[in-house]
């Protein structure tokens, strides 16, 4: 891979309610949760994934991959697959997947022991969990590319 001053990465746990998102440096490793988007039809959610995009212009996007616990692929797995290709299409980026299935067990024990069990909650109801979701993703890209 060519050398560049900083790589930008948005990763994606996708949702059919929600898409968390989270953004990261590859040169360091470290990823930051965003916002949830939240938009009712496909084009909707393409179009503010487009305004995240136009901010923070990254070099690759990632997405969380969904499979069962046995690795086998499911219905969401297939649905996260077309949402990569999509971002693939939409924004002729390079476009990664990671194994996501212990991510949301990952947040949700990061959560507690950052805010306990009630706080953690509350967040799961305000949907923030999915942008940490996200970040956790991009965290597991970067552990999985490290030079």
């Amino acid at each position: 891979m060519p050398e560049q001053a900083a790589r930008t990465v948005l990763a994606f746990d996708f949702g059919l309610q929600r898409v968390g998102v989270a953004v990261g440096e590859a040169e360091t490793g470290t990823a930051h949760p965003l916002q949830v988007v939240v938009a009712q039809t496909q084009p909707g959610r393409l179009t503010e994934i487009e305004r995240l995009v136009k901010e923070w212009k990254p070099n690759l996007l990632v997405v969380g991959r969904p499979l069962g616990e046995d690795g086998a692929p499911h219905e969401m797995t297939r649905r996260a697959e077309k949402f990569a290709r999509q971002l693939n299409g939409r924004f002729r980026l390079p476009v990664e997947m990671v194994d996501e299935r212990y991510s949301s067990a990952e947040v949700e024990s990061r959560m507690r022991a950052a805010y306990g069990k009630r706080k953690t909650a509350d967040l799961a109801r305000g949907k923030t969990l999915d942008s940490h979701a996200a970040q956790v993703i991009l965290e597991q890209y970067f552990g999985e590319h490290a030079s």
